[in-house]
């Protein structure tokens, strides 16, 4: 009887494949496609085999966005690791009101990207709350220019990367920290382990794959950065678009009536296969170190 059941496990699995496939095969299929082809957005395009990928190796403004993103990463990916972790130890006493700040650090995970940006933008311009904050202290003269200097436009992009993501892996962290063995800690304490040594070896090691996960996700999701640094640039990346990341030059090169829908899907599979490279990497030295 069950042998001729066999397609009911499928029957459940099919709202998720057809969701996988519709949304992520066949685009990723397509992009594939394209990039070695020299189409445009107006359509068409021949196959001009590795062109495109030659083409990539010779491009400023390509080792540029790759350079932006590669420091993107470098800075944002250790904060968005460690700062959750301590906001998480932090939140998890149980204290009266405790709930509301959870609820007040979780706030700008649920808020709209473009929302957020706008409200930075606000913030960090000539005349916005934090340069009249800085010159009322009398700590600066002038301005200072967090979204007209291509280096501060990076940097102001990267702490709203990071404001953003605090509350989201703050959660991630917290249901982790449940599972620290309580016993552990109380031996250490009894040892005479202060909270700084209970923190390095107990909790740490219990939370080494909780860490390799958001270490994991954050580091996929720097790798895609665009809309913090569009909106806060009002969509120029700084002067000479000196700011941009892959993603927004990815969008640059393939939008519009004349865009290289081929050579922008090259960019994306370079950006495809560098942050799987990444994944497996982090992946495997976590499961050597547990190995160990």
């Amino acid at each position: 009887m069950t042998g001729h059941r066999w397609y009911v496990p499928w029957l459940f699995c099919a709202p998720a494949l057809f969701f996988a496939v519709t949304f992520f095969i066949v685009p990723f299929g397509n992009t594939l496609v394209l990039s070695f082809t020299d189409a445009s957005t107006l359509g068409g395009g021949t196959f001009t085999g590795l062109d495109n990928y030659s083409r990539l190796m010779d491009d400023s403004a390509f080792w540029l966005s790759l350079r932006n993103t590669a420091l993107y990463l470098l800075v944002v990916v250790p904060l968005l690791v460690l700062l959750p972790l301590l906001l998480a130890m932090l939140v998890q006493r149980r204290i009266a009101g405790i709930g509301f700040f959870r609820a007040v650090f979780y706030s700008p995970v649920v808020a709209s990207m473009v929302v957020v940006g706008l409200i930075w933008s606000w913030l960090l311009s000539s005349d916005g709350l934090v340069n009249s904050a800085l010159r009322g202290l009398h700590l600066v003269s002038e301005p200072v220019p967090f979204l007209t200097d291509s280096r501060l436009l990076l940097l102001s992009a990267m702490a709203m990367t990071v404001w953003k993501g605090l509350g989201y892996y703050m959660v991630i962290y917290l249901a982790a920290l449940a599972n620290v063995p309580r016993n552990l800690l109380e031996a250490a304490e009894v040892d005479g382990a202060g909270p700084v040594r209970r923190f390095v070896s107990v909790t740490v090691p219990t939370l080494r794959p909780t860490m390799v996960l958001v270490g994991t996700l954050s580091a996929i999701a720097a790798g895609k950065v665009f809309a913090e640094v569009y909106v806060l640039s009002d969509g120029s990346a700084g002067p000479g678009a000196e700011a941009r990341t892959l993603v927004y030059t990815i969008r640059e090169t393939g939008l519009g009536l004349g865009g290289e829908a081929g050579y922008a899907s090259a960019m994306s599979v370079v950006l495809f296969f560098a942050t799987l490279g990444l994944s497996i990497l982090v992946t495997r030295m976590n499961t050597r170190e547990a190995r160990a």
